[in-house]
Order: structure tokens, then C-alpha cells, then sequence
């Protein structure tokens, strides 16, 4: 039940405004293998927590997570057999090809696949930033984003979920603030919106889409921050680009499978034009 809120503007007028402004938890079962945020990759140029990932060149960042609609027994949760979630990111950031163009790519072999959603971008100081989204389970083609605030959970793009409607507006006040915070005090903010727990019920649209799967805890499923037993938000990831192409990534992660021992990380560096 991962959750994500961006906001982008690729030319903000003042130089104290973010081009991007992303705030995302990630949920998963607590026993399940996890390493924490690092660089990778040839030249350590891609710095990666699950399936978000961001290049220090002008390709930006992409995230991807499956849904909860049914599951097809010959097909992979996060992607067809052979290419999970993560490999769809990496393979994203290690080729040459544009956002749009990879998604057309992936799209093409979307009936392939379970139901997931794919987020990728460009972010270039010189051209402007495109961000570009695809989910398998609605329109066939992937669509450029305009710019504005946009929230995905475990649907697709912008439903309209209680948890989603509330956490998103939770995000929209902090970075309607945001040019007058200090860079801390915003990213604090920020990760509070992702620990709020309050369950937003009722919500009709989740238990249909969940239906059994979902039911047995859906006090918990239905809130931004998800604390079940066994399972729930064990990544708070926030990252911020600001006009000059400088990108903080800051990481709250859950320790020894303990929901109440974090540890969080902060990585900068600037975009390569």
C-alpha cells in the first residue's frame, strides 16, 4: 500500500521554489530483505531506496509499485516473469532513452504484467524537466504530466481515495510553505505527513478495489502511514530539487523490523546537466 505525493514546476519563478518536491513511504512486510538508501551503478551515479531511484545525470528520478487489483498466477506482482519493479527502474536509469520513450516501451508489453504503476522522469536544468506516468490497469499509452501536485497509492494516478485525498492535502499545506522553511524544518514537515496514521474511513473505493485482501485490516490500509502487525511503512523517502538542479534525498527507515527504531540518511549532490 505504498504512497507517493510530487509536486513539480519545471521553471518556478523564484529562486527559493523547488522544480520537485516528492514525499513517499514505502510499505512492506517487515521481514522482508531491505537495504538502505545508497549509490550504485558504474560511477555511483544512481542513488536508489527500493524502486525510487534517482540519477545524478539529467534523467531524474522514477518510482514504481504494483497495485492492489487481483493477481494473475502466470505473471510477476511488480512486472512479467523475469522483471520485477526494481528491474524496470534500473533498466530506466541505465539506458539512454527518455522518460516517454521508455514508457511507450513498457506499454507494450503492459497485459504482460500485474497491475502496477511506473513513474519516470527527466530532470534538466537546460531543457526543463518532463515527468511521465504509465499504470497498467488504466489508459494503454503512457501520458506526460503538466505540472502541478499529483498523489498515487496502490490505484492509479490521482484516485481518489480517502488516504490519498487527505494525505495530499496534508502535503499541499507544507509546500505551500515551503519558500519560507527553512530546507530541515520542510523536510520535517514533510515526514510528518507521512507518519499520520489517522485510518480516513469510510471509503468505499478501497474495500472494493481490496475486497478480502484488504478487509481484515482495513483500519490500518486506509491511513498514509500503514502499522499493521507484520507489515507496514518501513521507508519515509523525501526528495527535493531545487532551481539550480541541487537534490537533497533524506530516508527514515525502519530498523531490525522494530516500528519503533528509525534511522534516517541524507544524500546531495547536483543534477549533471
Amino acid at each position: 500500500m505504498c504512497i507517493i505525493f510530487f509536486k513539480f514546476d519545471p521553471r518556478p519563478v523564484s529562486k527559493n521554489a523547488y522544480r520537485l518536491i516528492l514525499a513517499a513511504n514505502r510499505d512492506e512486510f517487515y521481514h522482508r530483505p531491505s537495504k538502505l538508501a545508497d549509490f550504485w551503478g558504474n560511477n555511483n551515479e544512481v542513488l536508489s531506496v527500493t524502486w525510487r531511484k534517482v540519477r545524478k545525470e539529467a534523467r531524474g528520478w522514477v518510482s514504481a509499485h504494483g497495485g492492489s487489483w487481483p493477481r494473475s498466477p502466470t505473471t510477476c506482482s511488480h512486472g512479467k516473469t523475469g522483471m520485477p519493479g526494481a528491474e524496470l527502474v534500473a533498466h530506466f536509469l541505465t539506458t539512454d532513452m527518455d522518460s516517454l520513450s521508455y514508457l511507450k516501451k513498457v506499454s507494450a508489453e503492459g497485459h504482460l504484467y500485474n497491475g502496477f504503476n511506473l513513474i519516470a522522469a527527466d530532470l534538466s536544468t537546460e531543457k526543463g524537466d518532463v515527468i511521465c506516468y504509465y499504470g497498467n490497469r488504466g489508459e494503454p499509452e503512457p501520458v506526460v504530466l503538466a505540472p502541478g501536485t499529483y498523489g498515487l497509492s496502490n490505484a492509479l494516478l490521482e484516485t481518489p481515495w480517502r488516504k490519498l485525498c487527505f494525505g495530499k492535502q496534508l502535503f499541499l499545506e507544507a509546500v505551500e510553505r515551503s519558500q519560507a522553511l527553512p530546507k530541515d524544518i520542510l523536510i520535517a514537515q514533510l515526514l510528518n505527513v507521512l507518519n499520520n496514521d489517522e485510518a480516513q474511513l469510510p471509503d468505499p473505493a478501497i474495500e472494493d478495489q481490496g475486497r478480502e485482501y484488504v478487509q481484515p485490516f482495513l483500519s490500518k490500509y486506509a491511513a498514509v502511514c500503514v502499522r499493521c502487525p507484520g507489515y507496514g511503512t518501513r521507508t519515509n523517502t523525501v526528495i527535493l530539487v531545487d532551481a539550480d538542479g541541487h537534490v537533497t534525498f533524506t530516508e527514515r527507515s525502519m530498523l531490525d523490523k522494530d516500528p519503533s527504531c528509525w534511522e534516517t540518511s541524507t544524500h546531495e549532490f547536483k543534477l549533471q546537466s
